[in-house]
């Protein structure tokens, strides 16, 4: 397997001073200080191939911004193996740079007071990029990121999804092979979350660009990723695939129905007697069935009562990542996180 990411064993740890209490504790503070080391993530490992998109999950704290830094060579690890592009990102830094692009969603690599076009002409010189192919990729980018009326605007007179556009160009002037997103929606209407989501779609399809995303917008994850890493506490609870993180973890579906002549609850529940789910009525010709993850399938149901009522319309609705996530994140589910880290560690060892 080709990869582009290989983490092994990954550890951070700071360095955070304790404060002594009172007025007292503060003097001695100002001379002798003592610190506590406190782990950001601990000892994580996983692998990432060439061209896969992957989410990276977790709550605030959980130590997402911390595997970014590392993995792009801001920061060095306190132990570990990590290898990005072949290269360890904090060693070889200069060489190493030029195979990734960054967006952190709320920092810019734009110049604030000079024009678009100014900031990707300045960011051409850092990386080095030969003219011609300079201009055929800031042809496509300005073309698939609308960014024509933008170029010779300053950064600080965009509006956040204007910029957040401008900032994926400067990210992808020298044609990475890896990009990490960091929150890269954030604070985006529906409209310009979707034009990037299908860009971002559209560069990995064309160029095989491997992509770690980051995000607390799990619709960026549905609609991008077809894995995802969920980290809690600075370790690895959950790394497969999201329809088996859905099928896992989501409660059930339900399927709204609508016939072409009036139905009655008897009648309905005596044509699925057995299967364990559960109907309602809105009115005469419509009607919900809750289906449970682990009582039947949606086809069963349906086979059940096709053959014996006349349905005109059928809705299924699922349950979404952001339910499954919170339910797995709220402080009632400590077993589920356990089972999903026992999960893991055997995936891992066995």
């Amino acid at each position: 397997m080709d990869l582009a990411i290989d983490v092994h064993r990954l550890r951070k740890e700071f360095k955070v001073q304790k404060n002594r209490e009172g007025l007292k504790g503060a003097v001695r503070d100002l001379f002798r200080r003592e610190y506590n080391q406190v782990a950001a993530v601990k000892d994580i490992s996983f692998q990432i191939p060439k061209g896969e998109i992957c989410g990276y999950i977790g709550e605030n704290g959980a130590g997402k911004s911390t595997t970014i830094k590392m993995l792009t060579g801001i920061l060095v690890p306190t132990s570990g193996d990590i290898r990005v592009g072949g290269f360890v990102p904090y060693k070889e830094r200069e060489k190493f740079v030029r195979n990734i692009g960054v967006v952190f969603g709320q920092r810019s690599q734009l110049w604030w007071d000079i024009g678009v076009i100014e900031s990707f002409q300045l960011l051409k010189k850092v990386y080095r990029v030969p003219d011609a192919e300079y201009c055929s990729r800031m042809d496509e980018l300005v073309d698939r990121l609308q960014l024509g009326e933008l170029l010779n605007r300053p950064v600080r007179k965009l509006s956040l999804g204007q910029r957040m556009r401008c900032e994926l160009a400067a990210s992808l002037i020298h044609n990475p092979a890896i990009l990490f997103l960091d929150e890269p929606t954030i604070g985006l209407d529906i409209m310009v979350k979707t034009e990037i989501r299908e860009f971002l779609k559209s560069m990995n399809k064309r160029y095989g660009t491997t992509i770690l995303l980051t995000t607390h917008d799990l619709q960026d994850i549905e609609a991008l990723c077809s894995r995802v890493i969920m980290l809690d506490d600075g370790r690895i609870i959950y790394d497969g695939g999201l329809e088996e993180l859905k099928e896992r973890w989501g409660k059930g579906k339900e399927v709204i129905l609508r016939f072409s002549e009036p139905v009655s609850l008897p009648s309905l529940r005596e044509l699925t007697a057995g299967l364990q789910v559960d109907w309602s009525l809105d009115n005469e010709l419509t009607a919900k069935v809750w289906i449970p993850q682990q009582a039947a399938s949606v086809s069963e149901v349906l086979g059940r009562v096709v053959g014996m009522l006349t349905i005109e319309d059928i809705k299924i609705l699922e349950t979404n990542t952001d339910d499954i996530v919170r339910e797995i994140y709220k402080s009632g589910s400590a077993e589920a996180k356990k089972e999903l880290r026992e999960r893991q560690e055997v995936t891992l060892h066995g």
